[in-house]
């Protein structure tokens, strides 16, 4: 198996440390070689939160260039926007389709763009773009901070990894009383996408 590498983006709260925290478990207990590096800035403001997660038979290094990416799982539609061009052509994006204007924006200093401009910056690098009511959903389950462990089950889909192993992770990461309703959300997300993934 080549190396994988995969972005998660998204803005600070919304659980993007412990979604890749996670997959890095998932993958360690798998037995392969995993690497990650977390860029929070200014998360606790609302700012934006990076993850790289490489793992693979031989991972030397955390940092994914850009063009480099096979997946990009994002919280926030316009942080997808600005991380796309990590992906590599034909790389997969999820999107949680869910706006939380930044500052800027939000003070009515800058105007957040449409969704045709944000689908139109990630369709320059891959058409295996896939936006997902991620908050509504979580929002249907009775907790909307079950976003990121809903678009984790999307994302896992698409990977070498056993649903026996994402379980084992999960029960190693989140308290007893949360359990239950996130491996609700994830096996929400894992039926999200039905076929799109890989078989």
């Amino acid at each position: 198996m080549d190396n994988i590498n995969i972005l998660i983006t998204g803005i600070g709260g919304q659980g993007i440390i412990l979604s890749s925290d996670v997959l890095a478990e998932t993958a360690m207990l798998e037995g392969y070689d995993v690497k990650k590096t977390d860029t929070i800035g200014m998360a606790q403001r609302g700012g934006s939160v990076i993850s790289h997660l490489r793992f693979g038979p031989a991972i030397y290094s955390p940092l994914i260039s850009p063009g480099e990416a096979d997946m990009l799982l994002s919280l926030e539609k316009l942080e997808a926007a600005r991380a796309c061009r990590f992906l590599k052509p034909g790389g997969v994006a999820l999107v949680n389709n869910y706006a939380i204007p930044p500052l800027p924006l939000a003070n009515g200093k800058e105007i957040y763009p449409d969704d045709q401009i944000i689908k139109s910056c990630i369709g320059q690098y891959t058409d295996r773009v896939y936006f997902i009511d991620g908050f509504k959903k979580a929002q249907a389950l009775g907790d909307t901070r079950t976003l990121n462990i809903f678009m984790l089950g999307s994302l896992s889909i698409f990977l070498p990894l056993r649903e026996e192993t994402w379980l084992k992770s999960l029960q190693a990461k989140l308290p007893d009383k949360i359990l239950n309703i996130n491996l609700e959300a994830f096996n929400s997300g894992k039926r999200e996408l039905g076929n799109a993934g890989f078989s």
